[in-house]
């Protein structure tokens, strides 16, 4: 049941082209910009330019924002058409259909990161310690964190605007707080204790690792650790709280 609805997943996205832009193509131009916004930087012999620190956190953020606005408007778009609740009416576990999912969009996630991080490395020379396969892998991790809590924000939307209400609430903060902006021990108490309670701090501090050290640190597996059971609760969360009828 888990592979037949990534499956349809897929086949659905194949055929809607604007999707597959949102994903492929928008988070490559996005960090075209941030190069951009850098371009004419005089940086001082042996210093790193500022894209190879802003660009390096950017591979984790677009991901995760793209696959949360892509599949949380997916999901509102099964349920009001009568695609979710025809499938919940069968044996299928809701667990199975949120993990079916889930697995579809990671797929997507994946070619997302590959294709961003190829950009970062071959046309804007991403110059870090760390090997971009670890990258890659922070990246993808992180996108499927968007679509997880992308699955779990669809089950308390009734339209795709009210989906679409849920990223200030959700995505804005943990991008102000993830440390892009400001260094998180330079933060107040309270707000660094909240930075550090969100998934997209531990995926920024991992590139961070990665972006120090030529091979992966212990740091850099607790930070993915964090991120990946994040994942897997926000993705349990999302199928106790899916309904079988849509009201």
């Amino acid at each position: 049941m888990l592979g037949a609805t990534a499956a349809r997943v897929l086949k659905q996205l194949r055929h809607d082209r604007r999707s597959i832009a949102l994903i492929l193509v928008v988070p490559a131009l996005l960090l075209a910009v941030v190069y951009y916004l850098y371009e004419n930087e005089t940086v001082p012999p042996g210093s790193p330019r500022t894209f190879d620190r802003v660009g390096l956190m950017m591979l984790a953020i677009f991901p995760f924002v793209v696959m949360f606005l892509v599949t949380s408007i997916t999901m509102l778009r099964e349920r009001t058409t009568g695609t979710l609740e025809r499938l919940l009416t069968t044996p299928i576990h809701k667990a199975d259909l949120l993990f079916g999912y889930g697995l579809a969009f990671s797929l997507m996630a994946a070619l997302q990161a590959a294709v961003a991080t190829a950009v970062a490395y071959f046309v804007f020379d991403l110059d870090i310690e760390g090997a971009g396969s670890l990258v890659i892998l922070v990246a993808v991790i992180n996108a499927v964190l968007g679509v997880a809590l992308g699955l779990l924000c669809s089950a308390f939307a009734r339209t795709e605007f009210q989906a679409v209400q849920f990223m200030p609430v959700v995505v804005v903060p943990q991008i102000l707080l993830c440390g892009l902006f400001v260094a998180r021990e330079e933060m107040a108490g309270w707000l660094e204790a909240i930075s550090n309670a969100l998934p997209l701090t531990y995926a920024v501090d991992a590139l961070q690792e990665t972006a120090a050290n030529a091979e992966p640190t212990s740091d850099f597996w607790l930070d993915l650790t964090v991120v990946t059971g994040c994942v897997v609760v926000v993705l349990v969360l999302a199928s106790l709280t899916l309904r079988r009828q849509s009201k």
